[in-house]
Order: C-alpha cells, then sequence, then structure tokens
C-alpha cells in the first residue's frame, strides 16, 4: 500500500512538473555576433527576463544582427531580436533592401542612439554643412550604415562632398595629415567616438551642425532616421549641435503574446542596472524617453500599453498597428 501510495505521489508530481513546462513560454531572442558588446548586452536582457517575467523562459541566439534578424523574424524562427532603427523602418515599409518583401515586426523599445557626427579639421575652413561641396570628405567607414545613410541625407539635402573611401585607420591618419578634411562617425552616446578623440589631440576640429531647416527636412523627408539634440561637451570645446541618429532596438514578432510584451518592457524598464553593467552606452539614459523619440515602426500593444502607464504620450507613427 506504501508502495502504490508513493507511486501515486511520484506520478501526481510527475503530471504537475510537466503542466508546468507545458505552460512556460519559451522565447529565442536574436541578438549578434558574440564578439559585440551588444550581445553581451542581450546576454543581461535575457537574464532580466527569465528572473523577472514568471512563466517565461528565454534564451539568446548569436546572429547576423539586424538584417538577418528580421529575416529570422519573418520566418517565426526567433520571437524577439537587435534591429536598428533605420533597417527596420525600412524592412516594415517595403524598402530599399526590402522592397517588395516587408517585415512586420513590431517596437519593443530602443536602447541606445548612434548620433552621426560630421567632424571636420577646424583649418578647413568650413562651419556649416553647405560648405563640404566639394570638399575631400569621407561619408563612413567603406561598407558601413554611416557611410550609406551620409550619402543619402546629404543628397537629400542637395549637398554633393567630393568622397574619399577608407578604413577607419586609413581615414583617420589622411584627416590628420590634411588629405582628407573631415568625416561622419558614430558617436558613443552623446560622446565623440575614440577615433575622433584620437585626431582631436593634435589637430582642432569642428562638428558641424543641422540647421532647423535642414532638420525639418530630414524629418519629413527620411523617417527613417531621427534628428537629435547633442549637448555641449561631446567633445572637450564642442558646442551644442543638432545631427541625424539611428538606434539600436529590440523589435518583436507581431504575434507575441501582449502581455508577455508587457511584462518583458516592464522587467527591462524597471532594471536598468544589469544593463548598465553589460552595456555602459545605457547608464542614466531613459530608455522609455528614447524609445518614443527615435522609434521608427509601430509599438508591440503590450509595449504602448506600459509606456502609457507610464504617463507616456505615444506618437502618432509609433501607435500599434491593427
Amino acid at each position: 500500500m506504501k508502495t502504490l501510495l508513493a507511486a501515486m505521489t511520484a506520478s501526481a508530481a510527475f503530471v504537475a512538473a510537466a503542466a508546468t513546462a507545458q505552460a512556460e513560454e519559451r522565447l529565442l531572442i536574436g541578438s549578434t555576433s558574440s564578439s559585440s558588446s551588444h550581445y553581451g548586452y542581450f546576454v543581461a536582457v535575457n537574464q532580466i527576463i527569465n528572473s523577472q517575467v514568471e512563466g517565461v523562459s528565454a534564451s539568446v541566439a548569436e546572429t547576423g544582427a539586424t538584417v538577418d534578424n528580421l529575416r529570422r523574424l519573418s520566418r517565426n524562427q526567433i520571437d524577439m531580436g537587435l534591429v536598428t532603427t533605420n533597417t527596420g523602418y525600412h524592412a516594415y515599409a517595403g524598402q530599399e533592401d526590402f522592397d517588395g518583401r516587408p517585415v512586420d515586426s513590431r517596437l519593443l523599445w530602443v536602447y541606445t542612439v548612434a548620433p552621426q557626427n560630421v567632424v571636420i579639421r577646424e583649418d578647413a575652413g568650413v562651419t556649416t554643412l553647405e560648405e563640404l561641396e566639394g570638399v575631400r570628405f569621407n561619408p563612413g567607414i567603406t561598407g558601413s550604415a554611416t557611410e550609406s545613410t551620409t550619402e543619402a541625407v546629404l543628397e537629400t539635402l542637395g549637398i554633393a562632398p567630393d568622397y574619399v573611401r577608407g578604413s577607419t585607420t586609413d581615414v583617420v591618419d589622411s584627416i590628420k595629415d590634411g588629405r582628407i578634411m573631415g568625416y561622419v562617425k558614430s558617436g558613443v552616446g552623446n560622446k565623440l567616438d575614440g577615433s575622433t578623440m584620437d585626431i582631436a589631440t593634435f589637430t582642432p576640429i569642428n562638428v558641424l551642425s543641422l540647421t532647423g531647416e535642414q532638420a525639418d527636412t530630414l524629418r519629413s523627408e527620411m523617417p527613417d532616421l531621427a534628428v537629435v539634440d547633442i549637448p555641449e561637451g561631446a567633445g572637450e570645446g564642442v558646442p551644442a549641435y543638432t545631427t541625424w541618429a539611428f538606434g539600436v532596438a529590440v523589435h518583436a514578432h507581431p504575434d507575441l503574446d501582449e502581455e508577455t510584451a508587457y511584462q518583458i518592457v516592464k522587467a527591462v524598464m524597471e532594471n536598468p542596472e544589469p544593463q548598465a553593467n553589460a552595456f555602459s552606452a545605457v547608464r542614466d539614459e531613459d530608455l522609455a524617453k528614447m524609445t518614443l523619440e527615435v522609434g521608427t515602426v509601430p509599438l508591440h500593444a503590450g509595449a504602448a500599453r506600459y509606456f502609457e502607464e507610464q504617463g507616456m504620450a505615444i506618437p502618432d507613427a509609433l501607435r500599434p498597428a491593427e
């Protein structure tokens, strides 16, 4: 009798455990190369989800980043993933590389912004973007998102520099010795990046700003980009300026459960420290505010619900799609 009772108890425990396992929602998060600092950010997010969101078990997959993640989302191979805001917009709208093949993904949050800084030698005598016309200038490292974005921005603004191509090392050396007058380089938050600071050590520089009219033109004609105001102090002696930027975001499959998305966004917004420890650029940033300012595709309904509960106004362009 005791043996039978023990067997029945063990069987009941097994059934209960099985039911719990079946009820647990398993999510796969697409990230990027494991050598990237962004991969570490997604490991931290994964840990937050697993420790804070009840009934969800998440894991991180190393992927080829934005385009690969968008394709995986379209094939239901991942549930969430890293997506840059400009490419995410192209995919959602069926433009550029996604012409005729749109990918429907929904925004959860933006975790960092990459301002595109227009850096010029002070002795070039160039103080406005218009004066870049015909100037030897590098639009960004060959093959980078910065390069293609810079060319599109300056074409939209009707400005045609004399473009010079090259790697980071070649371009930095060329600016130092005056063969190139300047370049565009992604910033690190509100600070100039290391290669720009290297140039500035012995070569005085200026950072060019969009005018109000140019900023309005980009907002109107290039909705895949954000226009951001960088405060004074991006580098020593650098005044405040306005430039274009794209964000790095987390997108979700549109079929991700609304309550699950809500709980994930809530957990991430309310647990900033593990994210900052893994990816220092997010420290002291207001991710919710950044998301609503820089996002380019509609929010997932669960994410929108969280932000609205915090008293935040959802821009029309980010309102959840039906």
